[in-house]
């Protein structure tokens, strides 16, 4: 079954330096494994971590890494030009609404401005061949309609994070018309995921984390807003589209220089509480109340449409909603009651299941 992950996306990250910026978070964790697992030499360039436990110091990943701010543009320069990488993937933000609320001088200039000093380092490498920057889906302007963002939607935000964010987007398109659009420049594209749930991550304000902190301490969660509706899919499912358009980018493939969007299917979109009672179904412990203190403004119900990515791509999940929250109860489970980490057998068990269901990606 390692055989089946080792050749996964055509062995096209077989041998690549890559860069992950962000590569000590929950996703960049997830995906630093990943890519090493595929045979890239992954190098990490991030803040250390910032919670306790963390998912990148339990992987006990040993491969090159920079624990620096990509704020300062010397810094980001120096690991480009040290490194020379083949592609960037740049996932390193600050990710969190709250937070950027409370310091939102901070939110705006890591997400902007450590963006503008990737996206500049790279263009003064001559080794980038392709370049991905993680956004969110919350890039864009959400009147809460219910209809299905697609990727021509109007940018937006009402809060710093999500606005820091769809000015990420604009800096993107800016550099890709500016300054690569060349023929030797790096293909640039840009991805919008939803909300992200999956093991090993312990941020402060997200649902997940929350939830497990609680029932660590066993008290009831306090629920701000059980019935917000959002997009949830598995940590894996983002990352397979970052890394489907990731390698089309390295084989030259234009075309995909763009911004899209990587979600689940229709149905798999659910309510705070909906998710919850099916990670209820593997863990029993887990509890919750409503609060009556509500601070900060969310949006209440938020779709994304992935049509792009599942005709131009052949990209879909592999894992539905009850599926993705299994993996996470399951995951906990297993760190806290027997000190296990799940991580490397859930990619093989994703793979695994991508196979069997045909993809791509899985079966080249």
């Amino acid at each position: 079954m390692e055989n089946m992950v080792d050749h996964s996306f055509g062995g096209v990250f077989a041998g690549k330096k890559v860069l992950v910026t962000g590569h000590s978070g929950f996703k960049g964790s997830w995906l630093t494994l990943w890519l090493t697992q595929l045979g890239a030499k992954v190098v990490g360039l991030s803040l250390a971590p910032d919670t306790e436990p963390s998912h990148w110091k339990i992987l006990q990943l040993s491969g090159p890494h920079w624990l620096m701010d990509i704020g300062i543009y010397d810094n980001v320069q120096q690991v480009l030009a040290t490194v020379k990488p083949d592609l960037v993937l740049h996932l390193a933000a600050q990710p969190l609404v709250r937070q950027s609320y409370v310091d939102p001088v901070q939110n705006w200039h890591s997400n902007v401005m450590g963006t503008v000093h990737v996206l500049e380092a790279c263009r003064q490498q001559p080794s980038v061949k392709a370049i991905v920057v993680v956004t969110t889906d919350k890039v864009y302007e959400n009147p809460e309609s219910g209809v299905a963002f697609a990727e021509d939607a109007p940018l937006g935000g009402h809060d710093p994070y999500s606005a820091s964010k769809a000015a990420c987007e604009m800096v993107v398109q800016s550099y890709r018309r500016s300054f690569l659009s060349h023929d030797n420049a790096p293909l640039l594209a840009s991805a919008r995921a939803g909300n992200v749930i999956g093991g090993g991550d312990w941020a402060a304000d997200r649902l997940i984390p929350d939830i497990v902190r609680a029932s660590q301490n066993k008290q009831p969660l306090q629920l701000r807003y059980p019935q917000a509706t959002r997009p949830w899919q598995h940590v894996l499912d983002s990352l397979s589209g970052y890394l489907m358009l990731a390698s089309g980018l390295l084989q030259g493939q234009s075309e995909l220089a763009s911004s899209w969007n990587f979600g689940p299917s229709d149905s798999d979109t659910t309510s705070v509480v909906e998710l919850l009672h099916l990670m209820k179904l593997h863990w029993p412990e887990l509890q919750w109340e409503v609060s009556a203190q509500l601070q900060w403004h969310e949006a209440g119900l938020l779709r994304l449409n992935t049509d792009k990515a599942k005709t131009l791509l052949s990209w879909q999940p592999v894992w539905n909603v009850a599926q993705a929250a299994s993996a996470t109860a399951l995951w906990y489970q297993a760190f806290y009651q027997h000190n296990a980490v799940l991580t490397s057998s859930q990619i093989l068990d994703y793979v695994r299941i991508a196979s069997t269901k045909g993809l791509s990606w899985a079966t080249n």
